[in-house]
């Protein structure tokens, strides 16, 4: 492994007693933690390798996991890290192969005996490679519905990542959130092009308030700084961004990575394959998210709407489209 991933490295081993509740808990006594490694190309602190990381951490305490993890680690050195882990004695590697997609598979070909469970825009291969996509688009669209009666200029923004599917999807549900209650409704939409950049985000965001948008979506963590400084509101992704920014970011489209972790170690722990998509443990119909939101922020009919749609999403009488395809 690189200097770099070696000095960005940072390690949390846990002991074998549980410090908390678990679903799995009954595991964690019956054997050895299971050892786990996470490989995270963005930092940490980065909102989507944060969810990954929480549960990770969480699992750790609990005692159902030992955990070691990289972060920073850059699309070159990535399958390097992925073997090293393996080497290591690792039964399961959690990370994302979006950047690697080839290098990731062939790494998994190479190490039968290891389970890669990877967030990725791809399908499951062999045996040992398993994969899932961010979908916390339930909640975004929830929070679309809000924004939809919240405009007063008629015009809201959405600051993504990259044009990948996940991304699409996520962004698109949230301005069909929008035009369900607001047909009328302008969305912008901008691409900073990186994982993690909050500055270029920023910057994004004040070009869309300059455009007329008085709502941002923060795909991107720094969005919701360009609604601070100029005194708009904004809706979160995948963590709650609320405590950070009180005033300014009424609703969250949270993801819980807990669910899709807990399936993949379940099934390492038994033996079975982990070559399939775990994908839908993080629907909000299976608690893997949700949407949070500031009380009395939105109008009191938008909110009622809003809550009626969510029951629906989490009976599921009412599925939010999936549409992968680059906003425009």
């Amino acid at each position: 492994m690189t200097k770099d991933i070696l000095i960005s490295r940072r390690a949390v081993i846990a002991s074998g007693i549980a410090l908390g509740v678990s679903g799995f808990a009954p595991l964690a006594r019956a054997a050895a933690p299971l050892k786990v490694a996470g490989i995270h190309a963005s930092p940490v602190e980065n909102a989507w390798n944060s969810c990954l990381h929480k549960a990770l951490q969480d699992a750790a305490k609990e005692g159902v996991i030992e955990y070691v993890f990289s972060e920073g680690v850059s699309g070159t050195d990535y399958p390097r890290a992925m073997r090293e882990y393996a080497e290591q004695g690792n039964k399961l590697i959690i990370g994302e192969a979006y950047a690697v997609e080839k290098e990731a598979r062939q790494v998994a070909a190479d190490y039968p005996d290891t389970a890669f469970v990877l967030g990725s825009s791809g399908e499951q291969a062999g045996d040992n490679f398993g994969v899932f996509g961010t979908w916390n688009h339930d909640g975004a669209y929830l929070a679309g519905m809000l924004a939809g009666k919240m405009t007063k200029s008629n015009v809201v923004g959405s600051v993504g990542a990259i044009p990948i599917p996940e991304v699409n999807m996520l962004i698109n549900a949230f301005a069909a959130g929008v035009k369900a209650v607001n047909p009328d409704a302008k969305h912008l939409v901008s691409f900073i092009g990186t994982f993690f950049d909050p500055p270029k985000a920023r910057e994004a965001g004040l070009a869309q308030i300059d455009a007329g948008a008085d709502i941002l979506f923060g795909e991107r963590i720094g969005t919701a700084d360009a609604a601070k400084e100029r005194g708009i509101k904004s809706v979160g992704s995948l963590i709650d961004y609320t405590p950070r920014y009180p005033d300014t970011v009424f609703a969250n489209a949270m993801w819980y990575f807990r669910p899709i972790l807990d399936a993949a170690i379940a099934d390492v722990a038994a033996g079975k394959p982990v070559g399939r998509n775990y994908t839908s443990y993080g629907l909000m119909k299976e608690g893997g998210s949700d949407i949070v939101f500031v009380k009395g922020v939105a109008p009191a009919d938008a909110e009622t709407a809003m809550e009626a749609k969510r029951a629906e999403i989490k009976a599921g009488t009412f599925e939010v489209p999936k549409m992968m395809d680059e906003p425009k």
